[in-house]
């Protein structure tokens, strides 16, 4: 005899068969819209390419070697090169050749216009009196110098082909990561098209130089008559422009540097436009923010770029940006770091109006400032700091304990055994204890104490009472603008003795 199921079990089953059904109809859209997001992230996250074969081939005719012929001038040269010079001299004598001693630099550059305009970088062709470029087919054209910037390491050609030349296209480089992939493409000593691939090894490296440095770091190999190469995505567009590289014996060692297109890209549209860089300018002198000096401003965190000094004029004056505000904030960009803001400031469209974020006093406000063109005479530079000492004059002078100096109010004897400029006030460090905590950060006798904690001094007595406020209030350090020698300078100093 067959036994029949229990009702509850086939309602049992249809129950659980709906709720399967139920399921599936909810959990495979999430599915699919799951893989979806994975493909999406495979996809930004290139894996290397079997080849780069197809991508070099599509880039290399724009590549080109850039040779130079400079004439050496007798008094241009040492005493070696100069017994060399006559030497090579009467060789030329003796075979019939008149024609002067020159020398021969070669490097690589990359086209951006089919009507012939060549990027390169300025170390390239510095001092030259001839420019040769010679294409991917081996033809030789004269070159024409559009313009230079010695800041950046750039300059622009112009060759006349009799017919277009293949040209590559900008990239973003704020878009780069590290980690991506990069092909590195140069011409060197004229042999033809060399190709390297690598990675982005690092972002925003500060190489000591120019004031905009902001290189992008490859292992990519760079060398010898690559400067001014381009280095190019995935895509094919350029990302960077070959510059420098670290070696200790001048052959690469995985450690190259090339400008980003976006810093790039501005300065080439200038000199194609203009013939020159022009730049946004403030108006400042800048320093960075140490752990005291954020301390001593009552910043919340170490950022910004901390105002030195403000130029008379200056857009920074007319927009009311004083002595020891700090710069969070320009145009939209967060300044986290001193060196960043000449950068935002240099790529500015002059005249334009832009909202700055200041922290002044424990305060955070917004003032709009009309950015200015800099003078290549006048620059937004970095403050020097405070060092060594000077000797002291025996004069009478009010003790400032916490600090370990001595103090006393500005003479006209004073201004000029020190140097100091009639407009400036406050009050002059006479002396300065050896073990102090001033003397630690480099304060010295002819110093001229302008502002403690923002609050300027014209006696000694301003200084003890700025300073015992502070300690009154729990303060550990207080900042002191010092003028020397023509220049202003924040300095941040402990008064807790410890």
């Amino acid at each position: 005899m067959v036994r029949s199921r229990p009702k509850s079990w086939a309602v049992a089953r249809s129950l659980a068969a709906a709720r399967l059904e139920m399921a599936v109809r909810w959990l495979l859209p999430l599915a699919i819209l799951l893989a979806a997001l994975l493909a999406a992230a495979s996809a930004q996250a290139r894996a290397a390419p079997d080849s780069f074969a197809d991508l070099a081939e599509r880039l290399l005719p724009a590549v080109v070697n850039v040779s130079t012929t400079q004439q050496i001038r007798e008094e241009d040269l040492s005493q070696q090169e100069l017994d060399e010079f006559f030497r090579d001299f009467f060789d030329r004598q003796r075979r019939g050749d008149e024609g002067p001693r020159r020398a021969t630099s070669l490097g690589s550059g990359f086209i951006i216009d089919a009507s012939g305009y060549i990027v390169t970088n300025n170390h390239v062709i510095e001092g030259a009196d001839e420019i040769t470029v010679k294409l991917h087919d081996n033809t030789e054209l004269k070159a024409t110098l559009v313009g230079i910037d010695e800041k950046t390491d750039l300059a622009l050609l112009k060759v006349e082909p009799t017919e277009p030349l293949p040209a590559v296209q900008w990239g973003d480089s704020d878009d780069t990561r590290i980690g991506d992939w990069v092909l590195a493409i140069g011409n060197p000593f004229g042999l033809g098209g060399s190709v390297t691939a690598g990675i982005v090894s690092a972002r925003q490296r500060d190489i000591n130089a120019g004031p905009y440095d902001d290189f992008i770091q490859t292992d990519a190999s760079i060398n010898r008559g690559n400067s001014g190469g381009p280095m190019f995505d995935m895509d094919g567009n350029v990302i960077g422009i070959a510059t420098a590289i670290y070696s200790p014996s001048g052959g690469s060692v995985g450690i190259g540097f090339a400008i980003p297109s976006n810093l790039a890209r501005t300065v080439i549209d200038q000199l194609r436009d203009f013939g020159h860089a022009r730049r946004g300018w403030l108006g400042v002198r800048i320093q960075s923010v140490s752990d005291e000096l954020a301390e001593g401003l009552r910043l919340p965190s170490v950022t910004g770029a901390l105002i030195a000094n403000v130029t008379e004029g200056g857009p920074a004056e007319a927009a009311g940006i004083r002595q020891g505000d700090v710069v969070l904030e320009f145009d939209g960009k967060t300044i986290d770091e001193m060196r960043k803001l000449p950068r935002v400031v240099a790529e500015t469209p002059i005249d334009r109006k832009v909202p700055v974020v200041i922290w002044r006093q424990g305060d955070r406000m917004t003032v709009d400032v009309v950015v200015g063109e800099l003078d290549e005479a006048t620059d937004m530079a970095a403050a020097e700091e405070p060092e060594g000492q000077k000797t002291a004059p025996d004069l009478r002078a009010g003790e400032i304990e916490l600090l370990g100096l001595s103090v006393t109010e500005v003479t006209e004897e004073l201004r000029g055994q020190f140097n100091v400029d009639p407009e400036v006030t406050g009050v002059v460090v006479l002396d300065v204890a050896k073990q102090g905590p001033a003397a630690e950060k480099g304060i010295e006798a002819g110093d001229v104490i302008v502002e403690v904690d923002q609050k300027a001094v014209a006696k000694p007595a301003d200084v003890s009472k700025q300073v015992e406020s502070a300690k009154e209030n729990g303060y550990r350090v207080v900042t002191l603008l010092i003028y020397r020698g023509g220049d202003y300078q924040w300095v941040a100093v402990r008064i807790d003795q410890g």
